[in-house]
């Protein structure tokens, strides 16, 4: 027997739930197809940080200040833990601090409230970080911490309980004809719209419209404490210099070469693996910490142990915490278009790809899916 549905979801990660939020709101019946019993990629192996100021100005932060906005209200009705902590971007070298100075001149617009603050300051506003040769750091407020399989999972079960969603687990769709869509146990549905969400699984849905595109996979490594003793909270999340030459929203400070410069005659093996180290706090006081970047014909089956030594030393030269015992370590996969922040295609009509958030999933994602759902219903309209 064929289901019948408005919407049919493929994936049950942040892009494939935030699709399903969104479409549900707007009345329509969908259905969330999830391979695992719950969600295993991407979506649960990150940091936990809304993450706005990693994206440069324009279009691609205002959609993540629009999803900060949405993850504050999913704290009120789907009980999701939800943080404002902001961010801080700590400098213990002079081009670091240079970087960040042009960044907060050029920076400033609503909703990017930045400052720049001096060593003392900084202290003041975090425990965590090391007062020896600090010179300042850059605050923004913007930033939320949210954990992410406690997110996840609360964001699904809610979902869940909607009466036009059904959510259904350990259901891998392998084939998707015209918009039905077979599971590999035989069940079937038919749906209006369909959406692949699919992580980054290039080779069972649509892999001819994958195959042109010009993606990359990503493995990153990341590694966290036990819970901190006391109730004792960094303040904040906490981005190191060497973060400033990973995200976009640093690509256009001048300044920024001479830290690029630096890094590689210094400390090549941090380029070598793609190392900048940040550090978060989830509820239960644990601080997730990385992170690594190896890509494509780069990436191995097996963990290397000299990147966590790595990561565990940039971290332990710029940030100190009380207890550094590790209650896990893990390795996790996202996708990246080397042009795009996300890759949304109508490959058929009615049948949508939106995969590769590149890292951003949980910054991006229920800003990209409001913006998704309004532009079909304004497309309807002057139909």
């Amino acid at each position: 027997m064929t289901q019948q549905v408005d919407v049919a979801i493929v994936g049950g990660g942040i892009v494939g739930l935030a699709h399903a939020w969104m479409a549900s709101a707007r009345g329509l019946r969908v259905v969330v197809l999830e391979r695992h019993s719950a969600a295993r990629g991407a979506s649960v192996r990150n940091y936990g940080k809304v993450w706005p100021i990693g994206q440069p100005p324009g279009m691609w932060r205002d959609v993540a200040l629009q999803s900060r906005q949405m993850w504050l209200q999913l704290a009120e009705q789907a009980g999701v833990w939800c943080q404002p902590c902001g961010s801080l971007h700590v400098a213990h070298r002079a081009d670091e601090l240079a970087v960040l100075e042009e960044f907060v001149q050029r920076g400033r617009q609503p909703g990017m409230e930045l400052q720049l603050l001096t060593a003392a300051e900084t202290i003041r506003r975090t425990p965590a970080v090391k007062p020896q040769g600090l010179l300042g750091a850059m605050w923004s407020p913007s930033e939320l911490g949210v954990n992410p399989p406690q997110a996840i999972a609360a964001l699904a079960s809610w979902l869940g309980e909607q009466p036009n969603v059904d959510c259904h687990f350990n259901a891998p769709i392998v084939a998707i004809d015209g918009r039905t869509l077979a599971a590999s146990d035989g069940r079937r549905w038919t749906a209006q719209r369909v959406l692949v969400c699919s992580g980054h699984d290039f080779q069972t849905l649509l892999p001819e419209t994958f195959a042109v595109q010009p993606l990359t996979i990503c493995k990153l490594h990341m590694l966290k404490t036990v819970c901190q003793p006391g109730g004792w909270r960094i303040g904040s999340h906490l981005a190191s210099g060497l973060t400033l030459r990973h995200y976009a929203a640093f690509a256009d400070c001048p300044a920024q070469a001479a830290l690029q410069h630096r890094v590689q005659q210094e400390t090549p093996e941090l380029n070598r693996y793609g190392i900048h180290v940040m550090a978060s706090q989830n509820e239960r006081g644990e601080v997730i910490l990385g992170d690594s970047h190896e890509y494509d014909a780069d990436i191995s089956p097996f963990d290397r142990a000299e990147i966590d030594t790595l990561i565990l030393r940039e971290l332990r030269r710029q940030f100190e915490f009380p207890e550094w015992t590790l209650a896990s370590r893990w390795h996790g996969y996202y996708a990246k278009h080397r042009q795009l922040p996300i890759l949304q295609l109508e490959p058929q009509p009615n049948v949508h790809v939106c995969v590769a958030p590149g890292g951003a999933g949980m910054t991006l994602s229920l800003g990209i899916a409001a913006r998704f759902w309004d532009s079909l219903v304004t497309l309807e309209q002057h139909r």
